[in-house]
């Protein structure tokens, strides 16, 4: 279709031109035989063929389902004429609270997009309400039903296209189509740096550079191995408590999402309280570390930073704080010591939103059967690792609309390049997995769940049990973690003979952890023990206003150890290998 700007008709000619060339490419993928996308599709149809066995099984509850849509279309369909008669209309179909695709006014006031928005909206909660409903479904089968329904309801969203979106019709007229001509731009940029898969840009790649303005705390990395390097902070007090402190980020994020800027750094806050910091920088895997497995990390990994810590401050036990999967990894160093009846090195340990018992995954369950893990270890094995930018858009795509459809939209249809965010630039910046350690967690951990049996898992030989772990554990778990439910938390932690505090943070697995005190945003609860079922914990628990930081801070003070000197990271007989953030963080994929 032609029209009359010469430009506007080349932008449109250009946008099917590169949309079929992102087809091809698509295709080609398949061809060459993506397994987990096969799985995927197999899993997906048996699935779906289920869900229509049951249904025939009940027509009635079909026809009753199909009935009630079309009496509330009905009302859609005489609000609007309402509407463009003049009258007054309330929506008869609302958007979610949260749900920001419909926030602009031409979606209220326009009667034809009100009408598209509402007739959406009825069909996506008709759809989803019909699969929550149907009797005779196993709970896994309809959240695996539920989940990509979902992504296909909101894929198919009319925010998502220019014809159907008042804001972005609006837009490209009173632009010239100027939105069009910087998305393309935008879009082709993404599509070069991509390679095999389109990666939306959340954040700029160049805002921010490491070490000038996020990771930032001054330190030295003092010890390197193959698979991590570890920074020894700069003190910041006179005096510093005796025993260290050993932070352990997640091996699938890098570690400065703790250290993003001086104002809500967890790094500079633990600095600031006197404790010697350690930081460990694992290494961004390539296929040549293919068979480096969970009990590498463990062994090469935690409990290597630790005796390097002895070293370097002649303690021997740390302070432990494991975040997510690294709080699974610190955990599973404390019962190896104690499998192999060794002196606990830890003394005490910090687990931020980390999964011991595996049996509640939260929406990445989606993902957790026979033949899906079966086909990742399949792709993990041909390619060596489980490739980040994979690893990052099946995240994105737990919480699509914010963290995908959002940027689609803004990027490539409204044409605005993204935010320079420090936490999307960190969220950007991926990590790879390696193959070995990939399988592990989702066969023995999330199918299996074999951590919490007794002798379940073997590191190096020797079969550990949780329930020998008697070193005292600060839990934190965040009340809207989709990754590491808190209620999959808490029943973790009994499996351990721990005596445990447990404090739920308001917000997200990433907000609520990264909560500095001076925001005052998020506040927490705290209270029982561990004991009995987590929403009776939350009954009798008790709230507080504020970041969890100065509660935890008051927990640690009994496990801190004796005033010493502060201990610089650099001197004349430790020298260390060079400066803060060091040069594993800063590989890119």
């Amino acid at each position: 279709m032609e029209t009359k700007n010469p430009e506007l008709d080349k932008i449109v000619a250009d946008w099917w031109q590169y949309g079929q060339e992102f087809y091809n490419l698509f295709s080609k993928q398949m061809v060459k035989g993506n397994p987990l996308q096969q799985a995927l599709n197999e899993q997906n149809a048996k699935d779906f063929a289920t869900w229509l066995n049951e249904v025939s099984k009940q027509p009635e509850v079909m026809y009753e389902k199909q009935f009630d849509w079309w009496q509330k279309q009905l009302k859609v369909m005489q609000s609007t004429w309402g509407q463009m008669l003049g009258e007054q209309a309330s929506d008869i179909v609302a958007p979610e609270v949260g749900d920001k695709r419909f926030s602009s006014e031409a979606w209220q006031e326009n009667p034809w997009f009100n009408y598209i928005k509402q007739s959406y909206l009825l069909f996506g909660q008709s759809l989803l309400e019909s699969i929550r409903e149907t009797p005779g479904l196993d709970s896994k089968l309809k959240e695996r039903l539920e989940f990509f329904a979902r992504q296909s309801v909101n894929s198919v969203a009319p925010s998502n296209f220019i014809s159907t979106n008042p804001e972005l019709i609006d837009l490209t007229v009173k632009s010239n189509g100027q939105n069009l001509i910087q998305g393309f731009e935008l879009f082709k940029k993404d599509l070069a740096r991509g390679g095999d898969m389109l990666r939306i840009s959340m954040t700029n790649d160049d805002a921010f550079e490491l070490g000038k303005d996020i990771a930032t705390t001054a330190g030295r990395v003092v010890f390197q191995n193959h698979l991590f390097e570890l920074i020894q902070y700069n003190p910041t007090t006179e005096q510093v408590h005796a025993t260290p402190m050993l932070v352990v980020p997640p091996y699938v994020n890098k570690y400065y999402i703790l250290d993003l800027r001086a104002e809500n750094s967890f790094v500079k806050h633990a600095v600031d309280q006197g404790h010697t910091v350690f930081m460990v920088s694992w290494k961004n895997p390539d296929p040549s570390m293919a068979e480096v497995g969970f009990e590498d990390y463990v062994v090469d990994g935690v409990i290597s930073a630790i005796e390097a810590i002895e070293k370097q401050t002649g303690e021997s036990e740390v302070n432990a704080v494991g975040y997510c999967i690294a709080g699974t990894l610190v955990t599973t160093a404390m019962a190896y010591f104690a499998a192999k009846r060794m002196k606990p090195r830890i003394k005490s340990a910090t687990l931020l939103t980390t999964l011991l018992d595996f049996s509640q995954p939260g929406e990445i369950g989606v993902f957790i059967n026979e033949p899906t893990i079966s086909a990742l270890e399949t792709y993990n094995l041909q390619n060596g690792v489980m490739h980040g930018h994979l690893l990052g858009v099946s995240f994105s795509m737990l919480r699509e609309n914010s963290l995908y459809w959002n940027y689609y939209v803004n990027n490539y249809l409204k044409g605005k390049a993204p935010m320079d965010l420090d936490l999307l630039y960190w969220n950007g910046d991926s990590t790879n997995l390696t193959a070995t350690c990939h399988n592990f967690m989702l066969r023995e951990l999330y199918l299996n769940n074999r951590l919490v049996e007794a002798k379940g898992v073997s590191i190096r030989g020797t079969k550990i049990d949780l329930s020998k772990v008697k070193q005292p554990v600060y839990m934190l778990s965040t009340r809207d973690d989709h990754i590491a439910l808190w209620q999959a938390t808490f029943k973790g932690i009994q499996a351990t003979g721990a005596q445990t505090t447990f404090v739920l943070g308001e917000s997200g697995h990433i907000a609520g952890v990264i909560n500095p005190p001076s925001k005052g945003k998020y506040g927490y609860w705290f209270g029982p023990d561990v004991s009995g079922e987590a929403q009776t914990w939350l009954d009798k628990a008790q709230h507080e206003s504020g970041s969890w930081w100065p509660h935890w801070c008051k927990w640690l003070h009994q496990y801190q150890g004796d005033e010493v000197p502060a201990r610089p990271a650099k001197t004349e007989d430790n020298p260390g290998i060079y400066d803060a953030p060091g040069e594993y963080v800063k590989q890119k994929l």
